[in-house]
């Protein structure tokens, strides 16, 4: 467990749940919002042939879980945690925040 909390740089046990918890609540979120986001645009499986779908899905799916993370992360009380996630995150792929 101290390996764990190391790793996700938690203050305790008590915030390293909290934390898992904000990542599992905030993927579930993304994945449900991503359909009725696609359907605004009239696009579904039905529409668009699979090997289109659910690429686009996916790339739905990240700025989503990315603009979740902080609003589950601040409701959970962890909005500096997750913002210097997001930071660092980002810088990983080349976008730089302030």
């Amino acid at each position: 467990m101290q390996r764990l909390i190391s790793v996700f740089k938690a203050e305790s046990h008590g915030q390293l749940i909290v934390i898992f918890a904000v990542f599992a609540i905030t993927g579930s979120m993304a994945v449900y919002v991503a359909g009725p986001i696609l359907d605004l645009f009239g696009i579904n499986s039905t529409t668009l042939p699979g090997w289109a779908f659910w690429p686009l899905r996916v790339l739905v799916i990240f700025p989503v879980y990315q603009f979740l993370l902080i609003i589950v992360g601040t409701l959970a009380g962890q909005f500096s945690y997750f913002w210097e996630f997001e930071k660092k995150f980002l810088r990983r792929i080349g976008i730089r925040l302030p």
